[in-house]
């Protein structure tokens, strides 16, 4: 075999093995950065879940302190009349 064929092949099966390295290589960083991206995006739903449950008990309390204020209102007005 002539040694320009054999240096030739050498060659070629190096640039092929660094590509598929390349690739391979490249694809498991992908696959990391995606799984730390699905970490964060459950991270921020379970804020968004918890957000809305505080929300939902705020409000409740807004209600409840407009209530107790409407009747000592009441219970006020109901003393200066008497």
């Amino acid at each position: 075999m002539n040694d320009t064929v054999l240096i030739a092949l050498i060659s070629l099966l190096g640039t092929l093995s660094g590509t598929f390295a390349g690739i391979l290589t490249a694809n498991k960083l992908t696959a990391f950065r995606i799984e730390q991206l699905e970490k964060k995006v459950e991270a921020l739903a379970v804020l968004a879940e918890r957000t809305c449950v505080l929300e939902t008990k705020s409000k409740l309390q807004d209600e409840k302190i407009s209530a107790a204020d409407r009747r000592m209102d009441a219970l006020e007005h109901k003393r200066t009349v008497s």
